[in-house]
């Protein structure tokens, strides 16, 4: 959310000298102007099937909206991009939707949330903060990475604001970096590799306490649908100019994986749940990816500029004894793509066999799509050292039975039919990351 703010700035970095009251506020408007954030470029877009689980979602939760038509927002963020330091007293301009029938699409997808959690970004930047609100043992901070630092600790390392739409800390679960390994877990069946750190550990804090009561809430073969859905992809992409000879590309095998992805998703979606969390955590670390992605004050405070944000993460971490995952710069890039492609799933863009060709056929319209696709298998490959390119001799290239997603409300069974090649599945991420 807040990159796509940062593009609509004359600088990306001026993000950081907007007063944290209006990004606070501008969080709000961004939830409730849902369908007209930009979106992942699908066109066309797909009406039928609501990206957050229930279309009506962002207007059941959002602030009261203004009546009659004109009256002032309520606390407006008043955020203009052509002065920064000025309060305009109205919402911000959110751009129009790409069409008519545009859905309600909010930023990224959880998944462009957890990718970059494993990074160890997170850890590493709430040392820093914390590094220069108790002592010297950093630079000293210029004007411009003060605003970042107070800007940064107000809007993510206290309780939100009441009622804020990222207010989702509570009684009933108190802490932020567990309420993130839930909606992880639920949706994914995945956890971030490094374990949460001592310093930031409740009393009576109980390992892995975000896998409690969530029932059969959990898609626990997503990781295995998923791997398989690459290797079918990149088994098409190899056989796409094989004009002589047998041809194992199954396009409607391809579609069936997709299909069985996108239910699985939308299990843990009824009634727009986690939409509200995955709209937050999106938020969260887009800020600090934002923080990352060029050379900011607080980059250039710390000595830590470099190429890319795995480069700079990698020097911001060594200043406080800190480790990213030794794969951050395929996490970075994988982020964004692999987002975009389980968005476009969710939305039905490839459903059916003549749309799955669309992943491994350049049918003349669809290249940038197909150069991300194979990315995305070769960013997944080296991060997670899933062998999604390998054909073991003696192995069929589709199993035996098709994937299903689990039965609501009953915990999903171990799946015999989609296994990675390679024996038992690696470590999700593999990298001892934000730790000391």
């Amino acid at each position: 959310m807040f990159r796509n703010l940062a593009r609509l700035l004359p600088a990306p970095e001026q993000l950081f000298d907007i007063h944290p009251l209006q990004l606070s506020r501008w969080l709000d408007e961004a939830w409730a102007a849902g369908s007209t954030v930009p979106d992942i470029g699908i066109d066309p877009p797909s009406p039928s099937t609501p990206a957050l689980g229930d279309p009506g979602i962002i207007a059941a939760i959002d602030l009261p909206l203004p009546s009659p038509t004109g009256a002032p927002f309520p606390v407006p963020s008043g955020i203009t991009t052509g002065s920064i330091d000025t309060f305009s007293g109205v919402p911000f301009p959110f751009p129009a939707p790409p069409s008519a029938s545009a859905p309600g699409l909010i930023a990224d997808h959880l998944i462009y949330a957890y990718l970059l959690e494993c990074t160890g970004m997170l850890e590493i930047m709430a040392e820093v903060v914390r590094r220069f609100a108790v002592g010297e043992t950093l630079n000293p901070a210029t004007l411009a990475s003060t605003r970042w630092l107070r800007t940064t600790e107000e809007l993510f390392f206290r309780e939100p604001p009441l009622y804020s739409i990222q207010g989702i800390v509570s009684e009933m679960r108190p802490d932020q970096r567990v309420n993130r390994r839930n909606a992880y877990w639920r949706m994914f069946g995945l956890e971030p590799p490094h374990p949460i750190p001592s310093r930031w550990t409740r009393p009576g804090m109980t390992p892995e306490v975000w896998k409690q009561d969530v029932g059969g809430g959990v898609n626990s073969s997503f990781r295995e649908k998923w791997t398989e859905l690459l290797r079918q992809v990149w088994l098409g992409i190899e056989n796409a100019n094989n004009g002589v000879g047998p041809n194992a590309t199954d396009r409607e095998y391809v579609a069936f994986l997709c299909t069985a992805l996108r239910d699985m998703m939308a299990m843990r979606r009824r009634g727009g749940m986690l939409a509200r969390e995955e709209f937050a955590y999106v938020s969260y670390l887009s800020y600090f990816h934002t923080t990352l992605d060029s050379d900011t004050p607080i980059v250039i405070d710390l000595d830590a500029r470099g190429p890319g944000p795995a480069e700079r993460l990698e020097k911001i971490a060594a200043k406080v004894g800190m480790t990213p995952a030794a794969r951050s710069r395929e996490l970075f890039d994988l982020a964004d793509l692999m987002s975009g492609l389980l968005r476009a799933i969710e939305l039905n863009v490839f459903s059916t066999g003549a749309q799955a060709e669309l992943l491994y056929l350049n049918l003349g319209t669809n290249a940038a799509l197909l150069q991300d696709v194979n990315r995305i298998i070769d960013l997944w490959q080296s991060a997670t050292g899933d062998r999604v390119k390998d054909r073991p001799s003696g192995t069929r290239p589709q199993p035996l039975r098709l994937p299903s997603p689990a039965s609501p409300g009953v915990p999903p069974a171990p799946s015999s039919g989609v296994v990675p090649s390679g024996g038992a599945p690696a470590p999700a991420l593999a990298a001892q990351n934000g730790q000391g």
